[in-house]
């Protein structure tokens, strides 16, 4: 694969010294408008990455927050379609920050692959996590997804043991999204010595960036992280704010500001 904005991002942060912020939200979450303001804002927040959650009725490994945030998205009517239309205009301005589509294979199959994949690329995205989807299917997207220009994140687990990692590695691309915790989104705070223990373990493994996500809320949690991983992701938490209130403006104002104090949590975090 050629260098794409993730693989240079990761590489201007090693060149920096520091771990990177991955953030999640859901694309139409409150509404399209809403949605495109926080995206927008993200990068000056201090988001190195921004994952951009594809709203589907059933989301398995999602916990009650991203589920609703779902449920909000789809009632404001966004779809695949426009959810690519909102990357597109935040192309417009900002090209560099890497974006990353998460969600299930259900959406991109109904879509069907090969008009996702050309529409994605002309959008501006640069990576999809799919959750669904796993390593014995790779012919399925992984691979189309890479011959396209995109990368392919997957997820290791706790239970990922050393015989299953290498198929979770192999045609992986522009990091590896280690989930700290057995459980859906937002179920537990991530316990900073045995998620050592891991990325140490899959680091021998794989010359990937590795982010950790799943729990992390707090900017003093997500720096405990950056000591340890290459980067940390924090998705329930921001979409926690979102539905604090039901006003579009108040929700981005709270969105952006809980992603600057994470933010300044990471990068209170030097590393050689």
């Amino acid at each position: 694969m050629s260098e794409t904005r993730i693989d240079r991002r990761f590489r201007a942060l090693k060149a920096e010294g520091r771990a990177a912020f991955v953030t999640y939200i859901m694309a139409g979450d409150p509404d399209l408008e809403s949605a495109f303001e926080i995206v927008k804002g993200l990068p000056a927040a201090g988001a190195d990455i921004i994952e951009l959650g594809l709203p589907f009725t059933d989301p398995m490994a999602d916990g009650v927050a991203i589920q609703k945030a779902g449920l909000r998205a789809l009632a404001a009517g966004t779809t695949l379609r426009k959810t690519l239309d909102l990357v597109a205009e935040f192309r417009k301005g900002d090209d560099v920050t890497p974006i990353v589509l998460m969600g299930y294979y259900n959406l991109i199959y109904s879509y069907g692959v090969d008009r996702f994949l050309v529409d994605a690329r002309a959008a501006g995205v640069d990576g999809m996590i799919v959750v669904d989807l796993p390593s014995e299917e790779d012919a399925e997207l992984c691979l189309p997804a890479r011959a396209a220009g995109l990368n392919f994140i997957r997820l290791a687990t706790p239970t990922t043991d050393d015989k299953r990692l290498p198929a979770v590695l192999a045609n992986s691309s522009g990091f590896l999204y280690y989930v700290s915790i057995a459980g859906t989104t937002g179920a537990a705070a991530p316990e900073p010595a045995d998620v050592a223990r891991s990325v140490m373990r899959i680091r021998q493994k794989t010359d990937l960036p590795i982010c950790v996500g799943f729990g992390i809320r707090t900017g003093a949690q997500a720096a405990e992280i950056a000591k340890i991983a290459d980067g940390a992701v924090v998705g329930t938490a921001l979409v926690e704010q979102v539905a604090l209130g039901s006003d579009g403006k108040d929700a981005v104002k709270r969105v952006l500001a809980l992603a600057q104090e994470i933010s300044a949590g990471i990068r209170s975090v030097k590393k050689t």
